[in-house]
């Protein structure tokens, strides 16, 4: 090879290895729960290496930890501070409420990856179009499992909860304490252990997996529960549409392709993993669950109906949506998501 020849060669390839590096793009994920946290070791990864996988490596995940707390992060991702996030809506009071659809209280034990699945569709269907999340792009929705009362002191009815400061967060769990007579402490989850082992509260609305990773079965040994849940929680995880810009057309759809749907399902599977290891924590530590008796269960299902007439009042002459419709199309999907295949076979053994 004479010099002449080496030296295109060499242009060449160094112009091939600076295509390519142009081409590579990093999709930058705000995250705000712990490093332990199921959206952290389970979702991101697996979302991550199904983009590289589908943009055949052009676009890779990079997860960015705590980069604003989780009421920030609508504004971190609209600004362009990171490209995508996961919205936990009760932390966002006055700005979400069609978001409450998958809380209420459903009395029928489903899985979160389903009740995710019929999330998506419903928003698909008919949240979307009142644009509640203006200025992002939405890319997946998901719903955490059964919320239930975790307590220092065994409740076994709804007037042994009279009057106890239980943590809330937003959300539909804020209404239902205000109706169950409770005093409601606004409270991180993250904030739970060290008020609870300070007395500050008597007890929390969390969620199974809250027994394990944020230690409440370690200053809370009760827990009152009931079939589906006191409540669910409504989550997205959104991106900022600018972001579409910096590639190509075939890889935004090659990323929508493995977000959507499939992506809900994986945020509810990470939500029912975590709800089963937390549920085995507690047992180890001697936990006591008590189911909500017949005559109470009654009287949530009417507190329950009430919630939903006025939330759909409300949201239908405000965000122009049929709520009840609404409602009835997210049970209806229930049946059809159960009946659909597991994204359990896609997420890496690994990760799981």
């Amino acid at each position: 090879m004479n010099k002449t020849t080496g030296l295109i060669l060499g242009t060449l390839t160094a112009a091939v290895m600076s295509s390519t590096a142009l081409a590579e793009t990093t999709l930058t994920i705000s995250t705000w729960a712990g490093p332990n946290h199921g959206i952290n070791t389970m979702v991101w990864p697996t979302w991550g290496a199904w983009i590289e996988e589908a943009t055949e490596g052009r676009v890779k995940v990079n997860v960015v930890h705590d980069m604003g707390p989780p009421d920030s992060q609508m504004e971190i991702i609209a600004d362009g501070i990171a490209d995508a996030t996961w919205i936990f809506h009760g932390y966002n009071a006055g700005r979400f409420e069609l978001t409450k659809l998958p809380e209420f209280p459903t009395f029928e034990d489903f899985s979160s990856e389903n009740a995710s699945a019929a999330y998506w569709q419903t928003h698909q269907e008919y949240l979307a179009e009142a644009a509640e999340h203006r200025g992002v792009d939405v890319v997946a929705a998901g719903v955490h499992g059964p919320g239930w009362i975790f307590s220092s002191e065994q409740y076994e009815t709804l007037d042994d909860m009279q009057g106890k400061r239980i943590r809330v967060g937003g959300g539909v769990m804020g209404d239902l304490s205000e109706a169950l007579g409770l005093t409601g402490v606004a409270l991180p989850p993250t904030g739970v252990y060290e008020a609870g082992s300070q007395g500050v509260i008597d007890g929390a609305m969390l969620v199974p997996e809250g027994l394990r990773s944020f230690r409440v079965a370690e200053i809370f040994p009760h827990t009152l529960k009931v079939d589906g849940g006191f409540y669910r929680g409504s989550f997205t995880i959104a991106m900022n549409p600018m972001f579409w810009d910096r590639i190509s057309p075939e890889d935004r759809e090659a990323i929508e392709s493995v977000s959507g749907e499939r992506l809900s399902r994986l945020f509810g599977y990470m939500m029912d993993t975590m709800d089963v290891r937390g549920v085995e924590f507690a047992e180890e530590q001697g936990h006591t669950f008590t189911e909500l008796g017949a005559e109470d269960l009654e009287k949530l299902r009417g507190i329950s109906d009430e919630m939903i007439t006025e939330w759909a009042d409300k949201v239908s002459d405000s965000r122009g949506v049929d709520a009840m419709a609404a409602i009835e199309f997210f049970r209806e999907q229930l049946a059809v998501a159960a009946e659909e295949d597991s994204v359990a076979p896609l997420v890496p053994d690994e990760l799981k």
